[in-house]
């Protein structure tokens, strides 16, 4: 057989490559989170928030930590090791991506239902998926949230915006 050309009647010759399945970026957001939120737990630090996007150099997973008084280097470095294992093992189909672990900062995102009770009385822009009395973006004090209606006072008017139509939102000055 040596110098033969193996031929495969009627089947495609096996390949060791397959093709890369298009995995969609919730996809890779809701497993992200459901393997990452128990292990920050572990460590004694919240996942606030997570994003999966493409930028100039590729795409980027970010995760905001938090604990009470704040997050040290040494949470980000922790969970950034732990985070990045287990990505490794539990999502490999998610393609080339770079990892990013830090502090939400002053402009924490709110996307939890208790950060709308957490935060009551702070100053807090929300963005909605559809226009609520003709307007999408609303900025002012959070009064909380009751039956999935997130209260926010603006110049003196009380705004009820359903939970479900939150597209973004985040703590503001």
């Amino acid at each position: 057989m040596k110098g033969q050309k193996k031929t495969f009647k009627g089947k495609k010759p096996p390949t060791t490559l397959e093709p890369f399945k298009k995995v969609s970026e919730q996809d890779i957001l809701m497993r992200a989170k459901d393997l990452l939120e128990p292990m920050c737990e572990a460590e004694g630090v919240e996942l606030v928030h997570l994003e999966y996007q493409r930028e100039a150099n590729g795409r980027i997973l970010r995760l905001y930590i938090d604990r009470p008084g704040g997050v040290t280097l040494d949470d980000c470095v922790a969970v950034s090791r732990q985070s990045g294992d287990l990505l490794d093992v539990y999502l490999d189909d998610m393609g080339p991506y770079r990892l990013e672990v830090s502090s939400p900062g002053s402009n924490r995102p709110l996307g939890k239902k208790i950060d709308y009770e957490k935060f009551k009385g702070s100053r807090a822009k929300i963005v909605t998926t559809q226009p609520i009395n003709g307007q999408k973006n609303f900025k002012g004090t959070l009064l909380g949230i009751s039956k999935d209606l997130v209260t926010l006072s603006i110049d003196d008017t009380t705004v009820a915006i359903p939970y479900q139509e939150i597209a973004k939102a985040h703590l503001s000055d």
